[in-house]
């Protein structure tokens, strides 16, 4: 009778440890996915350097093939070219640039006015469309408190041209807080740019430390396989990064070019923001083309619409052309699948998640992938088990 009373005690004693397992896994995936939402922001800046890093990576590899001699020999060069280029953008073309942004930028302000005021001619209701117009919100916040309270009147010895001490306290906080806010907002964006160089070049000059170090985190039964999936990962990405290089390079010559012989006056900057939106696929690609078309528009209905025609070419190239050819290796991932990632990253995670969205699903679709493999070789039996 103590065998099968030792039996039960075991069994009993297997299912509070599983469910004391069970327990702490799920504590510890919800704790996961709390930490993941409130700081998506600093991973996703964390992510966009080790992509840096793997670009740099990738085009070192590449400089390998056509000269010998050391990782970080062909690493400066590539960041001293790579440097050349952008610093030749900015002197040569850093006042074109300028001018043709604050172009670029009343024209698109004008469309957007003419548009609006095109849809309220017919019927159209608008209100959406009002972003931040003072007169509107004042009268809004009247009509809905009552009738507004009546401004104090000077009294009689101060002249009635002078606004009072309180007007001047508040327009000069809000002088001040909309300072603020500008300074704030530009020392994030180039400390944010700072860090992503920082980690990518990082990444970059000793690809093998961080590589050993990410190995060395997974348990040692199971270190073959993360190996396997780490060494396909890093492939991936950097074919997939060197080939949107070059389309991204593509998409900004064919769109340059082809809206100077239209006669747009913002084509170089235009070729700019196409090239940097083909980053991010299928939705990249529509905002750019939104863009030319309304920067067209100033110019007349036949510019703009040859602009259109332009835009469907340069999608028809990267999509058709480009894309089939020299991604063919890289990816193989469905449109509709991808664009509605896209959606659910860029939903939830704004920014960041639209234009990161690919190399995230690529990441997923080579671990799924190898598991896929790895069932597949299994036995029925174990399959079973």
């Amino acid at each position: 009778m103590s065998a099968p009373i030792e039996t039960r005690v075991q069994t009993r004693g297997d299912l509070a440890w599983s469910i004391a397992v069970g327990g702490i896994g799920v504590v510890a995936f919800a704790a996961f996915l709390l930490f993941t939402w409130y700081y998506a922001a600093t991973l996703f800046l964390v992510f966009a350097g080790i992509l840096l890093g793997v670009a740099l990576t990738a085009m070192t590899h590449l400089l390998q093939k056509v000269m010998g001699g050391p990782h970080a020999l062909r690493l400066a060069l590539v960041c001293v070219v790579l440097a050349g280029l952008l610093s030749g953008v900015v002197f040569l073309g850093g006042s074109t640039i300028a001018r043709q942004a604050a172009v670029l930028s009343n024209t698109l302000k004008s469309q957007l006015a003419t548009v609006k005021s095109f849809l309220e001619q017919h019927g159209v209701d608008t209100s959406y469309l009002e972003l931040g117009n003072p007169t509107a919100t004042a009268a809004a916040v009247a009509t809905a408190e009552g009738p507004a309270t009546a401004a104090p009147t000077p009294p009689p010895g101060l002249p009635k041209n002078l606004p009072s001490a309180g007007a001047l306290a508040s327009g000069g906080g809000a002088i001040v807080s909309q300072t603020l806010k500008l300074l704030l907002g530009t020392v994030s964006a180039v400390g944010n740019f700072f860090i992503v160089l920082f980690l990518g070049l990082s990444f970059a000059a000793q690809p093998s430390v961080y590589r050993r170090g990410l190995l060395a985190l997974s348990p040692k039964r199971h270190r073959a396989n993360v190996t396997v999936v780490v060494d396909r990962i890093s492939d991936t990405l950097e074919r997939w990064l060197i080939a949107q290089m070059i389309t991204m390079a593509a998409v900004f010559m064919v769109t340059w070019i082809g809206l100077s012989i239209i006669g747009i006056d913002s084509a170089f900057i235009l070729g700019i923001q196409a090239g940097l939106l083909a980053f991010i696929p299928t939705v990249g690609a529509l905002i750019g083309g939104l863009i030319i078309v309304l920067a067209s528009l100033a110019s007349g209905w036949v510019a703009a619409f040859s602009a259109f025609v332009l835009f469907l070419g340069v999608h028809a190239l990267e999509s058709y052309i480009l894309t089939p050819i020299i991604q063919r290796q890289a990816l193989d991932i469905p449109p509709a699948t991808l664009f509605a990632f896209q959606i659910l990253l860029g939903v939830v995670f704004g920014l960041w998640g639209l234009a990161l969205a690919l190399p995230l699903m690529a990441i997923v679709k080579v671990i799924t992938t190898y598991l896929r493999e790895e069932d597949e070789e299994r036995e029925p039996e174990f399959k079973m088990a």
